[in-house]
């Protein structure tokens, strides 16, 4: 008789679970960026490169792999301009700063620069934390699960959803933040 009152039990916590899963108001915090984004500003600062003067005759490339913009110069100051050139355009693509990544420029004995600029895609754990941490001593009336990249916040009530949300926005976090999944 034991054995049959565990897995009710069992099966009513599930029935829990799965009724907090999908029946109460959610959304997801995330920090992506859109890749045709990324790829359109590329496009730009590579046309940009085409026609500016200062590169007239130089190997200067521009090269899009993924979530990283690998920039090759002939010397250090080109490739600076080559990097003022990608996060202007990135900017302009309303791209944040925040999810760039510019790294060191590696100069050779011979003068030729590279330089690799990453996109960071996803919310790291330690920031997650923060930002779970933010979330609590805030004292609001939501659960929040760090669910790998992104973060899942629910709660009974949608005022308190979107008063979660209205928080975070007016927080400076190291990434940048958005909203998804809006389930009421």
């Amino acid at each position: 008789m034991r054995p049959a009152m565990a897995e009710t039990h069992f099966g009513a916590s599930l029935c829990t679970q799965l009724y907090y899963t999908f029946f109460m108001p959610s959304f997801d915090i995330v920090s992506q960026v859109n890749p045709m984004e990324i790829e359109n500003a590329v496009n730009q600062s590579k046309k940009e490169l085409a026609n500016r003067f200062d590169f007239k005759g130089s190997t200067a490339e521009i090269v899009l792999e993924k979530n990283e913009i690998k920039l090759s110069a002939e010397d250090q100051f080109k490739i600076k301009a080559l990097v003022d050139i990608v996060i202007g355009k990135l900017s302009k693509r309303s791209i944040s700063l925040k999810s760039v990544d510019k790294g060191q420029a590696d100069l050779s004995p011979l003068g030729h620069a590279r330089q690799v600029i990453k996109i960071k895609q996803g919310i790291e754990p330690p920031v997650a934390k923060q930002i779970t941490g933010f979330i609590r001593e805030g004292k609001f009336k939501v659960t929040t699960q760090i669910q790998g990249e992104e973060i899942r916040v629910t709660s009974k009530s949608r005022d308190e959803l979107q008063a979660v949300i209205a928080a975070i926005r007016a927080q400076d976090f190291p990434v940048a933040v958005g909203f998804q999944n809006f389930r009421d």
